[in-house]
């Protein structure tokens, strides 16, 4: 006998995973430069010079010991207050280090989040969709309810007026992803003060607290001067979920973050509560090597440049083919609507007819759509447009 629950969770196809799978056996078949793979969202520049560095210099003049030992539960104390003067410096808002709990990356993070903020079965999120496929299992593997609540699907920004009619007395929290996965919007100042002002409202209605689970591993990732507002500035009540995985590169390594302030209701309980649920789910001691580099260099930055490169070539390239495109602001998606609106028969044509492997946006909740994850190398990217034409000619 097994947990139904998880059975199926472990059974179930995830689109992303099948379509980057099948493009390494594709690879293998035809070679690697034949396979047009725009399927993970795997990071392509390494990782910050200061970055490599500090990982080196942490070998080479750190007690072997300490590199590969246990931390706290929440993380070193010096990795904490490294990131702290960070975000307080950038931010304008006071983060102090006990207000940071380290996790084995965002997953962790937002896992620890979900089930601490799960207080009955009827404890309900709402995420906007689109949205990333893992908050669904996230929210109930953890005995809560996901909410689905469409985007408005001219912006990709947060409809109020609709969130608000799916707002009850059993929400709990509000899931945002800015910049997000899969769109590449980045939610506006001016809808994050609208937002902030409804959860404020609903709050004193239903008389508790509806948190704002802010996740945030693209918050680096922008273009253009575009802002990406620092939530808890404008909606005190929120909790940031981070990850270093996409911002420098190191998605292997597994490391993050839960930022509670002091101005969330209740933050000594629900920093508490974060804590238990990282311990009951396993979660505790986040990697060390990886903790000790960043004491070294918190304010590393990404070089987005050839992101950016990529993230115009396509759009432009793809906008004169005749496809809708969203204009893509940050992390390192592009949103493609499909021309009949079928998305999953364009991915399965595109990827039968031309190894072009570009994920249905079914995957995410939000029907009608194909994410492209740029990146990848400048030259794949040129490649493949013969491919996205020939496509594009058919449905004309």
């Amino acid at each position: 006998m097994v947990n139904p629950t998880y059975e199926k969770l472990g059974s179930a196809p995830s689109m992303i995973r099948e379509l980057f799978a099948y493009g390494l056996r594709r690879s293998a078949e035809v070679g690697p430069e034949n396979v047009f793979d725009y399927s993970l969202g795997n990071p392509s520049i390494p990782a910050p010079q200061p970055v490599q560095q500090a990982l080196l210099d942490v070998l080479h003049d750190t007690d072997p010991i300490q590199v590969h030992g246990y931390s706290m539960a929440g993380g070193f104390d010096g990795t904490r207050r490294a990131v702290a003067e960070d975000l307080t410096h950038r931010f304008g808002m006071t983060i102090r280090p006990e207000e940071l709990f380290f996790t084995c990356g965002a997953a962790a993070a937002l896992i620890s989040v979900i089930r601490a903020l799960t207080v009955s079965p009827d404890s309900e999120f709402v995420a906007i969709a689109p949205y990333f496929p893992e908050y669904l299992p996230f929210v109930e593997s953890n005995g809560g309810k996901l909410v689905s609540v469409p985007a408005d699907l001219d912006t990709f920004q947060i409809s109020l007026d609709i969130l608000e009619a799916h707002l009850t007395s059993h929400t709990q929290a509000v899931l945002v992803n800015s910049p997000n996965n899969p769109t590449g919007v980045v939610y506006s100042r001016q809808t994050l003060e609208g937002l902030a002002e409804l959860l404020r409202r609903k709050s004193t209605q239903f008389g508790h607290p509806i948190y704002l689970i802010a996740d945030e591993p693209y918050r680096e990732l922008v273009y253009d001067g575009v802002e990406v507002p620092f939530l808890p500035t404008i909606y005190p009540n929120t909790l940031v979920c981070y990850s270093y995985s996409k911002s420098l590169s190191l998605p292997g390594e597994r490391i993050g973050y839960v930022c509670v302030p002091s101005c969330v209701e209740g933050q000594a309980d629900v920093l508490h509560a974060v804590a238990g649920a990282a311990r009951s789910s396993g979660h505790v001691c986040p990697p060390t090597l990886v903790q000790l580099a960043l004491q070294r260099c918190a304010d590393a930055r990404p070089d987005l440049a050839a992101y950016d490169a990529n993230r115009r070539l396509l759009y432009r390239e793809l906008t004169q083919m005749g496809y809708e495109c969203i204009p893509p602001q940050g992390a390192f998606y592009i949103f493609v609507r499909v021309p009949d609106g079928d998305d999953v028969a364009f991915s399965q044509r595109a990827k039968l007819e031309h190894d072009l492997l570009v994920v249905p946006s079914t995957a995410f909740h939000c029907p009608g759509f194909l994410r492209l994850s740029y990146c990848v190398s400048h030259d794949m990217i040129l490649r493949s447009l013969p491919a996205f034409r020939a496509i594009r000619e058919k449905y004309q």
